[in-house]
């Protein structure tokens, strides 16, 4: 079955450019699909376009009848007033309006209404309240809410008071909850800490509907998606694989092509030359050479419209770079910090060396930023200190890029921030990919990702041999992403930085601070190693807890009056017996109650008649149940 059909989609802004020109491709039901392009490609479009935010110029989109979609970058607006847990609540809007349905019902029943079109109708929506998981909505919340670290805190705050990744963490909750058949993530993981992404993709693993994900956590690609479509100048290409699959094959393409080209330009040579000699003979008098040489080069023309193969251009900058003398670049000495009474860590005791290359990990909200600030100076803590080496220059990559003038354009800020000339300033642009009339745009206008962009420029023009950044990948797509990975493996000096994108952590990273609790625990190796130790902790704490209770059980059982001799065990497996039967003829009593609940659907009256009773018999057989088991271990002698 067929849940997205897209065919000549076409879709444009202005007259100069569609961004969408033609794109075609279909989605099957329980595909996960991630769907990439460089910012600007159309993908976010194209999402706006199948939720029906957005018209197109021409094509067609189709989505299965039926099938309900849900967009986690849509942020709807509730009204005033309404907390996170009312926010969460919407997820369940039909649910409770039946419920209240059930409810004014019932309240009429009671009043003596024995209309025999009312009991239908009840019974119908207490078939649909149950079908719907009436009865375990708040049990849902809480399930999801603590797999994006939704706090009860958090969920009592009004929803108008949260940051802009709150909001998204709280709606993609929301989304969870609706349980749609589609859904469309459009850059999922932004927002959400590594806990939060990872209890994602497990989700998205046990997730029966389809998926479509624009990301560049290529981490989540990975672990998510089974095809990629990659939307390039407008069309679509296809990839069977997740992401590591697409950028091997995606090379292997390009190279491929490269081939073909310079084949076709080896040729185009060799039948320019024939062509240009069949002039020459056929201007010294030889006609039938003029027609071979019109052929030959009708043929030349037709190889000529082969273009050549392009790929992004790598990131020329790298970091200046300060020699750095001594050994140590920093020390904590008993750091603590809180706010308004609330601790983010304390009793923070750490050294860090020349050249290390560390990743500060942890919640959102644990005090990772405010950590980095201090480290910088920016901030003072309220107890310890922190001691720097006296060589050290460091620079800091903000996770908020702003600049004081946003009224310049960037060649002008390149030039204030670094004092070099025009022309520097421009190449130094260009090699972060701002050329032609983009670097006459104001600060002002540039997104997220340009921002971080311009700011890693003008840190790569500083004579440095500390870097710190705080989420350098957050805003950029996989191609910028590249770039600075280009220049953080270049950079030699002492590295530190927050990150919840795996794929940066485990390749950078060798040594992990987990801040958690208010503690930061040191784990002095790479991300690769640092998961298989917390994999293990986690299993040892699971064995563990499993030994407790195995131990308290055993403590229980020793109180117990064991049977004293086989006669009393005898007596055991005889009650055991009679019991087995009486639970027996309970339950064929409770299956002929389910058959006349069935029969008095319509009388209200024997149906609570029967309802009554079958609460009694329960309670009957609840009693049987514990004295089996009890009547069980003193027949085996436990």
């Amino acid at each position: 079955m067929i849940d997205i059909n897209i065919s000549g989609l076409v879709k444009s802004f202005d007259l100069e450019r569609q961004v969408l020109d033609g794109i075609t491709f279909q989605v099957d039901a329980g595909e996960r699909v991630g769907l990439l392009g460089k910012n600007g490609s159309g993908k976010s479009t194209l999402f706006k376009i199948l939720t029906g935010e957005l018209d197109y110029d021409a094509g067609e989109v189709m989505i299965a009848p039926g099938r309900r979609i849900g967009l986690i970058s849509q942020i709807p607006v509730y009204p005033a007033g309404y907390t996170v847990e009312d926010v969460l609540e919407t997820a369940f809007a039909q649910v409770h309006k039946i419920g209240a349905e059930l409810r004014r019902l019932t309240e009429q029943m009671a009043g003596g209404c024995d209309d025999p079109e009312t009991l239908r109708r009840f019974g119908e929506l207490q078939a649909s309240f149950e079908g719907m998981g009436g009865y375990r909505t708040k049990t849902e919340i809480n399930k999801v809410a603590a797999g994006l670290s939704i706090s009860p805190d958090m969920r009592a705050r009004l929803f108008d008071s949260l940051s802009g990744g709150e909001k998204t963490r709280v709606n993609l909750g929301r989304l969870i909850l609706e349980d749609t058949d589609i859904l469309l993530l459009d850059e999922p993981t932004n927002h959400l800490d590594l806990h939060a992404v990872e209890w994602l993709e497990e989700y998205l693993g046990h997730f029966k509907g389809t998926v479509l994900a624009i990301s560049h956590d290529r981490y989540f690609l990975d672990r998510t998606v089974r095809r990629v479509v990659e939307i390039l100048d407008g069309k679509a290409e296809f990839y069977s694989g997740n992401y590591t699959f697409y950028a091997a094959e995606k090379e292997r393409r390009y190279e491929e092509r490269m081939r073909q080209y310079e084949k076709n330009q080896a040729k185009i040579e060799q039948l320019s030359e024939a062509a240009e000699k069949m002039r020459l003979w056929a201007f010294q008098g030889n006609d039938k050479m003029y027609k071979r040489a019109i052929v030959m080069e009708r043929r030349i023309e037709k190889l000529n419209t082969v273009e050549k193969p392009n790929r992004e251009r790598a990131m020329t900058a790298g970091f200046e770079e300060r020699d750095f003398a001594g050994d140590e670049v920093f020390s904590l000495k008993d750091l603590a910090m809180g706010f308004e009474g609330r601790t983010l860590f304390s009793n923070v005791n750490l050294k860090v060396r020349g050249g290390e290359r560390i990743a500060l990990i942890g919640d959102n909200g644990t005090g990772k930023s405010t950590l980095l600030k201090i480290l910088l100076g920016q901030m003072q803590p309220t107890a310890g200190r922190v001691k720097t080496g006296p060589a050290v220059k460091g620079a800091y990559l903000p996770q908020i890029v702003s600049f004081p003038h946003g009224e310049r354009n960037l060649v002008d800020t390149m030039i204030y921030e670094t004092d070099c000339s025009a022309q520097t300033a421009r190449n130094r642009l260009a090699a972060f990919h701002f050329r032609g009339e983009d670097v006459f745009k104001s600060v002002s206008v540039l997104s997220g990702g340009e921002l971080s962009r311009l700011k890693l420029c003008i840190l790569m023009g500083e004579d440095i041999n500390f870097l710190v950044l705080d989420e350098p990948t957050n805003h950029l797509d996989i191609a910028s992403r590249e770039w600075v990975e280009g220049a953080v493996e270049q950079f030699g000096g002492t590295l530190l930085f927050v990150s919840h994108d795996r794929y940066f952590i485990n390749k950078f990273a060798t040594r992990i601070w987990e801040l958690e609790g208010g503690v930061i625990t040191d784990y002095p190796y790479g991300f690769e190693k640092y998961r298989s130790v917390k994999a293990m902790e986690e299993r040892d704490r699971e064995s563990r807890s499993a030994a407790a209770a195995a131990a308290e059980k055993k403590e229980k059982k020793e109180k117990k009056p064991a049977a004293k001799s086989g006669r009393g065990q005898g007596s055991a497996r005889r009650q055991l017996t009679v019991c087995e039967r009486d639970i027996a003829r309970l339950e064929e009593q409770m299956e002929a109650l389910d058959g006349q609940m069935e029969e008095y659907a319509c009388d209200y009256e024997k149906l609570a008649e029967t309802c009554r009773e079958k609460e009694a018999l329960q309670q009957q057989l609840d009693a049987l149940y514990a004295r089996w088991e009890q009547l069980a271990e003193e027949a085996e002698g436990s």
